[in-house]
């Protein structure tokens, strides 16, 4: 049992060093690698026509791993996974964006104001 929770252990280390190395520091783009963690603090909000959620010191983790995004809210609100971006420089803008459906991410700041499915409406203003 000693060795099983030494190697748990040494695991758990590992885990812990690789998510800390892949962190990105404030000046990295989400455009510029395959992997890219970043956390937005600001005003993030969610509606679902039933319940609201709102907060000024929110925050957004965004999760970047190959063409994929994941935007993971502070507060409970539901995450936005598997969102894929098209790129103009430096700016990132969600494939197929719309009034409606709009996420625009830089190394710098994070604006999202996207409705789906009629009543879910999740927005955020947010900065690095």
């Amino acid at each position: 049992m000693k060795v099983k929770g030494k190697m748990l252990g040494l695991l758990f280390a590992m885990l812990f060093a690789s998510s800390w190395m892949i962190s990105c520091s404030d000046d990295d783009s989400p455009a510029d690698s395959d992997v890219f963690v970043g956390r937005y603090e600001g005003f993030v909000s969610y509606s679902n026509g039933e319940s609201n959620t709102t907060d000024e010191n929110g925050y957004v983790q965004v999760v970047k791993v190959g063409e994929h995004y994941n935007f993971l809210f502070s507060n409970g609100i539901p995450d936005l996974t598997g969102v894929q971006f098209e790129s103009d420089g430096e700016v990132l803008i969600n494939i197929g964006a719309t009034e409606t459906q709009l996420i625009r991410v830089t190394a710098n700041s994070l604006q999202i104001a996207y409705a789906e499915n009629g009543n879910d409406v999740w927005t955020a203003n947010c900065t690095r």
